[in-house]
């Protein structure tokens, strides 16, 4: 019987449920709020129910295993304690899903549930780039290092690019940036994550859509000093009052609302936002010997038109040309025709590499529907 997996994507503020077969989505259920833990099971079984299929699996995305899980990981007692330990590397994803988790092993109780760390895309960085310019005391003791996200996004995208391509996975190398409510930028050298911009947590690198993206450590120790900040306003504005809402004096942490305003600091966010996107597409070049693509994907590089062209118009010394500003319903390239260098357009697809991810960590095979 061909397996059917139930993916259970929890964000900071969304849920995200879907039932996979052979690589094709059965149902699907988003919501822009994470349920209480109360209503966790309450939702699952509801959608469960409704969508009338044997559950052989399920998968769950999780943004921050810390070291306690690097690669996809069955879920029992002692596994989920432990990530719990790495909570507070992402208190705005980790604790909401790890609550998914717990009400699904209890409304599931008789199928194997796997953990997929975004972690896990990245496990294999160079030490050049995992390594922090600390005291190596400090590293040691408390295992300081960049272990990148949105990893399950890149695995997806850098195969689905290969294919578009009409190359093999393992020999592409490949600039990829995941722009949505969280945003960075990964090289992919050999098919193989090689450098990328978020670090010891999400919230390193570029502005996204309410956290700041990387700032001057030495003006957080400033605010931090002399009675100007406590710790908890320091984080809750890094976290929720940053970014594109942050830049555009609270008007909207979302680029459509942006795009649309005439407003200027609407401008200057969208402005900002580009700028910064380009400059670490710009450095991640230097992970890398060949580029064969740029891609995009996340919600904003597939569905926002405007901010790919923001970000290529600064990218001509690396031979990007601007695409055209169109709305796209399919994977493809969408720089102009002869372009020295391809950019491509992905659809995130995270529900379908958590199911990939998840059977393989099973040992059973994916069926042909489920490879790009």
């Amino acid at each position: 019987m061909t397996p059917t997996v139930l993916t259970v994507n929890a964000g900071s503020s969304s849920l995200q449920l879907h039932l996979v077969r052979d690589g094709r989505v059965l149902r699907a259920e988003h919501s822009e709020h994470s349920p209480d833990p109360a209503e966790a099971e309450r939702t699952l079984t509801d959608f469960l129910s409704e969508a009338g299929a044997d559950v052989t699996a399920a998968g769950h995305r999780l943004v921050h295993g810390g070291e306690a899980v690097r690669a996809p990981t069955v879920a029992d007692d002692h596994v989920v304690e432990a990530v719990r330990g790495y909570a507070g590397l992402a208190p705005l994803h980790v604790p909401p899903a790890l609550a998914l988790v717990e009400a699904a092993r209890r409304v599931l109780p008789s199928v194997p549930h796997v953990l997929c760390p975004d972690t896990a895309f990245h496990a294999g960085l160079p030490a050049a780039a995992a390594t922090y310019a600390l005291p190596a005391g400090w590293r040691r003791r408390w295992g300081l290092r960049r272990y990148g996200f949105h990893g399950l996004s890149y695995a997806w995208a850098a195969r689905r690019a290969a294919e578009l391509l009409g190359r093999p996975a393992g020999e592409v190398n490949l600039i990829l940036t995941h722009l949505g409510g969280g945003c960075s930028v990964c090289a992919v050298r050999d098919g193989r994550s090689v450098d990328t911009s978020m670090g010891f947590t999400p919230l390193e690198g570029v502005p996204m859509s309410k956290r700041s993206g990387s700032v001057d450590p030495g003006m957080l120790l400033w605010l931090l000093s002399g009675s100007r900040l406590t710790l908890e306003e320091l984080r809750d504005g890094l976290e929720h009052g940053s970014g594109l809402l942050g830049l555009s004096d609270g008007l909207s942490g979302d680029t459509r609302d942006l795009v649309a305003s005439s407003e200027e600091a609407a401008a200057l966010a969208l402005d900002v936002f580009a700028y910064r996107v380009s400059r670490e597409i710009a450095a991640s070049a230097a992970a890398l010997d060949r580029l064969d693509a740029l891609v995009f994907t996340g919600e904003i590089g597939w569905d926002q038109p405007e901010v790919r062209e923001a970000v290529c118009g600064r990218l001509s010394l690396l031979g990007v040309e601007r695409p055209a500003v169109d709305d796209v319903d399919r994977d493809g390239v969408v720089s102009p025709s002869g372009a020295r260098l391809p950019v491509l357009v992905v659809r995130p697809r995270e529900e379908l590499q958590v199911a990939r991810e998840t059977l393989d960590a099973l040992g059973r095979p994916a069926g042909e529907g489920g490879r790009p």
